[in-house]
C-alpha cells in the first residue's frame, strides 16, 4: 500500500440522487462529506498505519477514505444498506489494486460478532498497552446509544472486539449525548450513560462537527468520542447488576437519592432498607444523583448486593412490573365503579 489511487469522491449531488435522501432521513442516516473533518476523526482515532480497523457505517465511504489514507494493515467496513455498494465496491477495488486488504460486511452491526472480524488479530493482555486494533464509526442517531451500551458491556465482560485487549472507540454521537458520555460529577449533562461509560473506560469528547457539515443536516450538531478501556474497571460489580442501579438511581432526576434508590424495594420495607443502604455505603441520602462518584454508586451497589444476600425477595422485585400491575389493577377498579355509577351492576 505504498499509493493508493482513491476513486474521486461523489458530489452532494450525486449523493442525494443516488442515495434519496428524503428517504434514508428518517432512519437517521446523515453523511459527513468533508474530508478535513474526516482526516480529523481519524487523527484522533490513533497510528491507523499498519492496524487492524473495523469502520461502522461507512454509508458512502468518506472516513472509509481517510482510514484508507493512513495505510491499516487490514480494514472491516459493517454497512447495513446495500444502496451503498458501489461505492465501497470501488473504494474496495482501489485498496485491492495497492495490495491492500479491505473487506465489507453487508450486515446491521447489532447483529455481527466483533470477535471474529479478524481472524489473525494481534491480541495483547487486557494489562498491556492497547492492541493496534480500531473501531471507529459515524452512527446513525438511532442506534447511537444502544450501540455505546453494548459495546460497554462487551469491554466490562472482555468479549467481543475486547477479547484481543483494549482495543480503542472512536464514534459519533448526537452533541447532547456526546456530553452525557463524559459528563463529570455536579454537571447537569450527568446521567447513567455518564457513570457507565466512566466506569469501564476514559471516555474523551475531541471536537464538535456543526449539524451544518452532515448531508441531510441533521437539527443537532454532533461530537467525536473516543473511548480508551479501563485496565481496573472503577466498579467491582458486572454489567447488568451496576447498570441496574444506575438506572434506579436517576430515575427522579430532582430528587434525593435515596428517594430514587427506594425503587428498588418492595414498598413494605422500603423506608427502612433504604436508610440501610445509605448507611452502609456511608453516602448522604440526601445527594442528588448527578453529585455521586462512580465509586459512590460502586459502595451503593455492594450495599444493594449485601441487602439482597439477606432478603431474598429483593433479586426478584421489579418496581416497574409492580407499578403496571397496579395500574391495571386501578383500571379495573374505576371500569367497575363506573358501571355501579351507571346502575349496570344491579
Amino acid at each position: 500500500m505504498a499509493s493508493i489511487r482513491l476513486p474521486p469522491l461523489p458530489t452532494i449531488s450525486d449523493i442525494i440522487k443516488l442515495y434519496r435522501l428524503s428517504a434514508i432521513k428518517q432512519l437517521s442516516q446523515n453523511f459527513l462529506m468533508d474530508e478535513r473533518l474526516t482526516d480529523k476523526i481519524i487523527k484522533y482515532t490513533g497510528k491507523i498505519y499498519d492496524s487492524q480497523v473495523l469502520e461502522v457505517g461507512p454509508g458512502p465511504g468518506t472516513i472509509t477514505r481517510s482510514i484508507i489514507k493512513k495505510f491499516p494493515k487490514q480494514l472491516v467496513v459493517v454497512e447495513k444498506d446495500k444502496r451503498f455498494k458501489p461505492n465501497l465496491d470501488m473504494l474496495k477495488d482501489a485498496v485491492t489494486t495497492s495490495n491492500g486488504n479491505m473487506k465489507i460486511i453487508y450486515n446491521d452491526i447489532m447483529d455481527v460478532d466483533t470477535k471474529t472480524v479478524f481472524n489473525d488479530a494481534k491480541k495483547r493482555n487486557w494489562e498491556d498497552e492497547t492492541p493496534n486494533i480500531f473501531l471507529v464509526g459515524n452512527l446513525p442517531f438511532n442506534v447511537s446509544t444502544a450501540l455505546i451500551i453494548k459495546y460497554l458491556h462487551e469491554i466490562s465482560e472482555k468479549s467481543g472486539m475486547w477479547s484481543n485487549g483494549r482495543v480503542q472507540m472512536t464514534l459519533t454521537f448526537q452533541k447532547e449525548v456526546a456530553e452525557r458520555l463524559v459528563a463529570e460529577v455536579s454537571q447537569n449533562q450527568r446521567c447513567r450513560l455518564s457513570v457507565i461509560a466512566q466506569a469501564f473506560t476514559v471516555p474523551k469528547l475531541r471536537f464538535i462537527i456543526p449539524g451544518g457539515a452532515f448531508v441531510p443536516k441533521p437539527q443537532v450538531d454532533v461530537g467525536v468520542v473516543s473511548f480508551i478501556p479501563l485496565k481496573i474497571p472503577r466498579t467491582n460489580h458486572n454489567f447488568n447488576f451496576f447498570e441496574k442501579i444506575n438506572r434506579h438511581l436517576f430515575s427522579f432526576r430532582q430528587k434525593h437519592c435515596i428517594k430514587c434508590a427506594g425503587t428498588l424495594f418492595p414498598p413494605d420495607c422500603r423506608d427502612h432498607l433504604s436508610k440501610v443502604m445509605f448507611k452502609l455505603a456511608d453516602v448522604d441520602p440526601k445527594t442528588p444523583a448527578f453529585n455521586l462518584t462512580v465509586e459512590d454508586i460502586n459502595r451503593l451497589a455492594s450495599a444493594y448486593k449485601y441487602l439482597c444476600i439477606k432478603h431474598q425477595k429483593l433479586i426478584t422485585y421489579d418496581y416497574r412490573a409492580c407499578r403496571k400491575i397496579l395500574s391495571k389493577k386501578l383500571t379495573k377498579l374505576v371500569s367497575v365503579t363506573n358501571h355501579m355509577e351507571d346502575g349496570k351492576m344491579f
